[in-house]
């Protein structure tokens, strides 16, 4: 199979430094975006022309294009985009500040639309390429203190779903990644937390991230599978107990749905 460019945001840890990583190593390129390129040099130390470092904060609409051009100058092509900077806000819907909330949506939505924005012409003139978003069960299931990241994420499911029907006529395939919970530094240092509230302080602690299941480095292997397929998934799970989550919100909300149809009925009128 011919090498692939890989367009990658937020490889400095977690699930996009394992990516970059794994695409290195069987021998494809890489455009590897960070806030800190200090936090990847040692990539380039060890894989050297094969990978291209771009400092990128992916809520800056003007420095996404740049490094979108950047990198299409640089390798010539775009072929998986990978949009995977983000990070966890957590705390009560009723105590997340202003300030808090927009910096959670310039992140996680809007950076991947920024992104998505700025590779689309690249793509439909190839006539090719693959955009994988990602998402979480957090973007089809919900817990109590992350309703803002909750909301980010269900705002990505939108806007994959919409977008692969836009541009499935151009030869661009959009994959919706969805991970269960793995040991990454989601809740760790690039976590944000809002001040809790004396009503929601029995839900101020999070697990650590060394309690959970699912070992970031185990996903190489299937998410190459993913970009090598030549009909991908829209939407795919990541670990063993996303699909069971799944299974259970959606009997639940059928369920509901079905419980109240008399009542949407009524309310079609004539």
């Amino acid at each position: 199979m011919p090498a692939k460019v890989w367009f990658i945001t937020g490889t400095s840890r977690g699930f996009g430094r394992v990516w970059a990583q794994a695409a290195l190593e069987r021998g494809d390129r890489v455009a590897a975006t960070a806030r800190s390129l200090a936090s990847i040099d040692d990539l380039a130390v060890k894989y050297g022309d094969a990978v291209q470092l771009l400092s990128l904060d992916v809520s800056d609409r003007e420095a996404v294009r740049a490094a979108v051009t950047a990198a299409h100058e640089r390798f010539g092509r775009l072929d998986v985009v990978v949009n995977n900077a983000g990070y966890g806000l957590f705390g009560a819907v009723e105590d997340v500040t202003e300030e808090q909330a927009r910096a959670q949506f310039d992140t996680n939505f809007f950076g991947t639309l920024w992104v998505t924005q700025a590779v689309l012409p690249i793509l439909r003139s190839q006539g090719d390429g693959h955009i994988l978003n990602m998402s979480s069960i957090a973007g089809i299931a919900s817990w109590p203190m992350l309703g803002l990241y909750h909301a980010s994420k269900w705002a990505i499911e939108g806007l994959g779903d919409s977008l692969a029907q836009e541009v499935a006529r151009f030869g661009i395939r959009v994959t919706l990644v969805e991970p269960g919970p793995y040991r990454t530094d989601w809740r760790g240092s690039s976590a944000v937390w809002a001040e809790p509230g004396a009503a929601y302080a029995e839900w101020a602690e999070a697990p650590s991230a060394g309690s959970l299941p699912g070992d970031p480095a185990a996903t190489a292997g299937p998410l190459m599978e993913i970009v090598d397929s030549p009909d991908p998934p829209l939407r795919v799970f990541l670990g063993a107990s996303a699909l069971d989550t799944a299974r259970r919100v959606y009997e639940d909300r059928i369920h509901t749905w079905e419980q109240w149809d008399p009542v949407a009925r009524a309310a079609q009128g004539d």
